[in-house]
C-alpha cells in the first residue's frame, strides 16, 4: 500500500464555449492521503473531483503541481506504470470474456506466471463471493455481479492504491448499500489506500476516514465526516453535506442576540460582537414546542415528511421555511402553530461578506481558529 501527495495541482482544459483560450478545472489542491486510508471526494456536479482522479490514475496530465505515491513523483509517470487500479462506473468489462478471463486478463499482460494467477483469482473471487460466476460472460451478470466483477479485477493486482470513480451509481439503492457494505469488508481485508469519487453523501459518510469537498476546483474542507457536519468551516459545506441540509438563516448579532432579517426568530448567542451574520442549525437541534411562547422563535407547520424511524417537518416562519426532526408519529399536524427551542450550544454563526452569506464559521471572543 502507498501514501498519495497532491501539492498545488492545478488543470486547465479548453474553454468550453469553443472560443479558444483555457478554463481552469483545479485550482491549487493540495492534500495528503495516508498510507491505507479510505479517502472520499464529493462535491457538485462539475466541482473537479473525477478530473482530480484522472489526474491521479495518469489519464489527465496536471497543468501544474506535483503528484507523489509512495513518496515517488508520478507527474511524468505513464498510468500502466503508477501500480493503480481504477474502477469505472460503467464496469468496464470484456464482453467477449468470462469473468475468469476479465479477471485474469491484467495479469497475463504482466506475464504473471499463470500458477499465480490462477491463485489470486480464486483468493478475489472468495473474497467477493462471485466463485461460482468464473465461467460467465458479462452479459449473463446483474449489475451488482458485474460490479463484484469490476473490483475483483482491481483486486487480483494487489495496487498500491485503488481509485473508485462512483462505481455504484447504477445500481438501485438495496444494491448500493450492499455494495457500500462489500467495499467496507473489502478495505478493512485488504488495508489499502482507497480513494473515491462521489456524489452520494451517504455513500461517504458511510464508507470515508476522511471527505475532501470540493466546489469550482477548489477544496472547501477535508476532515472526518463527523468534522465535517459539526463544523462546517463556511456556509457551503454547512449546506452541501447533511440531509437534510442545515438551516442557514440571515440576520444580525445584536448585544450578545441573534437577530433574523424578517422573521420572528430570536436566539441569545453571547460573546459575538454586533455585525451582519448568518446563522446555522441542524434540524436536530430544533425542538418543537407547541403554541405561541414569548422570546421564542415561531411559525406553523406547513409540511410533514414521514420517514419511518423519524419525522421531517417543515415549519414556515414568516417567508423562511426551517427542517425540524421529530419522533416518528408523534408530529403535530400541518397547520399547527408551534414555538422553536433551539439548541444554542450546536448553533454556528458565519460571517456575511457585505451582508451577503457564503462566508467562513464566525468565532466568539476569545477564541481561535485550530491550526
Amino acid at each position: 500500500m502507498a501514501s498519495v501527495s497532491i501539492r498545488g495541482l492545478c488543470k486547465d482544459k479548453p474553454s468550453a464555449l469553443g472560443k479558444g483560450g483555457l478554463h481552469r478545472i483545479l485550482h491549487d489542491v493540495s492534500m495528503e492521503i495516508t498510507d491505507g486510508e479510505f479517502l472520499v471526494l464529493v462535491g457538485p456536479s462539475g466541482c473537479g473531483k473525477t478530473t482530480l482522479l484522472r489526474c491521479i490514475a495518469g489519464l489527465e496530465e496536471p497543468s501544474a503541481g506535483e503528484l507523489s505515491i509512495d513518496r515517488l513523483r508520478m507527474n511524468e509517470v505513464p498510468p500502466q506504470n503508477r501500480d493503480i487500479a481504477m474502477v469505472f462506473q460503467s464496469y468496464a468489462l470484456y464482453p467477449h470474456m468470462t469473468v475468469s478471463d476479465n479477471l485474469s486478463f491484467g495479469l497475463k499482460m504482466r506475464n504473471t506466471p499463470q500458477r499465480e494467477i490462477k491463485k489470486l483469482v480464486e483468493e478475489a473471487a472468495n473474497m467477493l463471493e462471485i466463485g461460482h460466476l468464473l465461467s460467465r460472460y458479462p452479459r449473463e451478470l446483474s449489475g451488482g455481479q458485474r460490479q463484484r466483477v469490476a473490483m475483483g479485477r482491481a483486486v487480483v493486482r494487489r495496487p498500491k492504491a485503488f481509485l473508485f470513480d462512483e462505481p455504484l451509481s447504477n445500481l438501485d439503492a438495496a444494491l448500493r448499500q450492499q455494495m457500500r457494505l462489500e467495499l467496507l469488508r473489502l478495505h478493512r481485508r485488504l488495508k489499502a489506500t482507497m480513494i473515491y469519487v462521489t456524489h452520494d453523501q451517504v455513500e461517504a459518510m458511510t464508507l470515508a476516514d476522511r471527505i475532501a469537498i470540493l466546489r469550482q476546483g477548489r477544496v472547501e474542507q477535508m476532515g472526518t465526516p463527523s468534522q465535517l457536519y459539526d463544523q462546517p468551516v463556511n456556509t457551503f459545506v454547512a449546506r452541501f453535506f447533511g440531509t437534510p441540509e442545515m438551516n442557514l438563516i440571515d440576520g444580525k448579532m445584536e448585544d450578545g442576540w441573534f437577530v433574523a432579517d424578517g422573521i420572528p426568530f430570536r436566539v441569545h448567542l453571547p460573546g459575538y460582537e454586533s455585525q451582519p451574520v448568518t446563522l446555522g442549525v441542524r434540524a436536530e437541534d430544533l425542538h418543537l414546542h407547541q403554541g405561541d411562547v414569548t422570546d421564542l422563535p415561531s411559525g406553523r407547520i406547513d409540511v410533514v415528511e414521514h420517514h419511518g424511524h423519524e419525522d421531517l417537518l417543515h415549519v414556515r416562519c414568516g417567508d423562511k421555511v426551517l427542517s425540524v426532526r421529530s419522533l416518528a408519529h408523534k408530529s403535530p399536524p400541518p397547520g399547527t402553530d408551534v414555538s422553536l427551542l433551539v439548541s444554542t450550544e450546536s448553533c454556528h454563526l458565519f460571517q456575511r461578506r457585505d451582508g451577503q452569506g457564503d462566508g467562513q464559521r464566525l468565532l466568539p471572543y476569545g477564541h481561535e481558529a485550530a491550526s
